[in-house]
């Protein structure tokens, strides 16, 4: 796939980003900024309108980006978006059985989570989508993000990744109003 880099203009922020899988390729997909298409990694079962927790799959819908957390260690830095700077001890629930369920939690957490701080880098930038946070349905899916892709595109959990390259082009470009459109 071809990858355009013609961002537009400083002033010209982005508020929409269009993503859709790509054809025969259900864990790979495009994200559409403006003029520019970048390559993106989905879940394994693809984009689908009726998520479960555990599935493997990549919502569908409008999402804004709520806030981001970046990993104050490293070189990629947030633009003007609401951005916390990561700690070891943030964490993110996907246990159906925890009240925090889709919500941050302190670690050591006792029930399942995600570690916001990671070795692999991948959490290095991310951003938390509004998917099942308002309101949340316990089992709809959780821990749904746009976050760093690994370098093959290898597929996510289910959320929609981008390379650390793509995303230091576009966060300088990503309005406070941004959302992720995920389309089939």
């Amino acid at each position: 796939m071809t990858i355009s880099y013609s961002l537009p203009r400083k002033s010209a922020l982005l508020c929409r980003l269009r993503v859709t899988s790509l054809p025969g390729q259900r864990a790979q997909g495009r994200l559409t900024a403006g003029a520019t298409v970048i390559r993106c990694a989905l879940g394994p079962a693809g984009i689908v309108a009726t998520k479960r927790e555990g599935d493997g799959a990549t919502p569908m819908g409008r999402f804004a980006i709520l806030y981001g957390h970046f990993r104050p260690d490293q070189k990629l830095r947030p633009g003007g978006l609401n951005m916390v700077p990561q700690r070891r001890v943030d964490g993110w629930s996907d246990d159906i059985r925890s009240g925090q369920y889709n919500r941050p939690v302190r670690l050591p957490h006792r029930l399942s989570h995600e570690a916001m701080w990671r070795n692999d880098r991948l959490y290095d930038t991310v951003f938390v989508l509004d998917y099942n946070i308002r309101p949340r349905v316990i089992g709809r899916g959780s821990a749904i993000f746009f976050h760093l892709a690994r370098p093959d595109y290898a597929p996510t959990a289910g959320c929609i990744a981008i390379s650390a390259q793509d995303m230091r082009r576009l966060l300088p470009r990503l309005s406070r109003r941004a959302a992720l459109c995920v389309e089939k």
